[in-house]
């Protein structure tokens, strides 16, 4: 928008929004040595939730990048939550799945998680919740 204001641009508002919740959810991660960055913690819950799934198919979910998702894969099975099992015939994919060790990280970590969605989320009714979540969804397919 020429000329107008940075800070009354929707997309910059929710670009904001989104670096301030990451902040506020990182500080609270080493706050409490937890040992992962918000983009482990997204990889590893996307895993949780789908696995197995690709690496090309997590990169997709997780919107970011293949090479930057090989880096974060590699310190998430260093740390022993993730495993990559080749796929049949295909010498160049891998299922990834947690390991016990990886499921037990993400339970006893998600009520934490579900703290830090709840405390975004104060004073908002639920009707103007679903409201936020739909006009968010209609940005998205906007720009898709």
């Amino acid at each position: 928008m020429p000329g107008g204001n940075i800070e009354d641009v929707i997309l910059f508002q929710i670009d904001k929004t989104s670096k301030i919740s990451k902040k506020y959810s990182q500080k609270e991660f080493d706050r409490i040595k937890l040992g992962i960055t918000i983009d482990q913690w997204v990889l590893l819950k996307i895993i949780e939730e789908t696995a197995p799934i690709s690496q090309k198919e997590l990169a997709d979910k997780s919107l970011r990048d293949p090479a930057s998702i090989t880096r974060t894969l590699d310190i998430l099975e260093t740390k022993n939550l993730l495993l990559r099992e080749p796929i049949l015939n295909n010498r160049r994919q891998y299922n990834i799945k947690l390991t016990n060790e990886g499921t037990k990280f993400v339970k006893n970590n998600i009520e934490m998680i579900k703290e830090h969605r709840r405390k975004s989320m104060e004073g908002f009714s639920e009707k103007e919740a679903q409201l936020l979540k739909n006009l968010l969804l209609k940005i998205q397919k906007n720009m898709s």
